[in-house]
């Protein structure tokens, strides 16, 4: 079936089986920072936006994202250095292959949630799966990034 996504606000008209994941019709298309993992929605390799709302690609049929607006790390990778190198200068950084589903889902959280405690950043990243770390300095970096970003007033951080 043929299909029109909007993908890193490029149009794209394609030809998807019925029953063709999001996850797949991206990789096919060369968006290779989507990335699979467990096939279930349960550990956030695959997150992506759809009209600025966290999706796990993986079980979002390709179908249902016609005529909306799907964003990948591909689209957002100036956002996405500025997390990343904060990350690193933090000794907080990840092996790469968990990192574009956290990274999505941080950014969105970032859009999401104003002024987050230390136990809803948790909650939010809950269905982010990393086997290389510990989290906590992950986690401590998550809420030094985004109090930074209120500082240099870019944030959405209550003071």
């Amino acid at each position: 079936m043929k299909v029109t996504l909007t993908i890193n606000n490029s149009n794209r008209t394609l030809d998807v089986r019925p029953d063709e994941f999001l996850l797949d019709t991206l990789r096919r298309l060369g968006y290779l920072s989507v990335q699979r993992g467990c096939d279930t929605s349960s550990c956030g390799l695959c997150a992506i936006w759809v009209d600025d709302e966290i999706v796990l690609s993986c079980t979002y049929l390709t179908v249902r994202a016609t005529g909306k607006s799907i964003t990948t790390l591909e689209g957002v990778r100036d956002e996405a250095k500025k997390f990343t190198d904060f990350l690193a200068d933090e000794g907080a950084e990840q092996c790469g292959y968990c990192a574009p589903g956290f990274i999505m889902t941080v950014l969105a959280m970032e859009k999401e949630l104003i002024n987050p405690s230390e136990e809803e950043i948790c909650h939010y990243l809950n269905g982010n799966l990393c086997r290389c770390t510990g989290y906590k300095g992950q986690i401590r970096a998550v809420k030094k990034y985004l109090e930074s970003k209120v500082a240099r007033g870019e944030g959405r951080w209550l003071q």
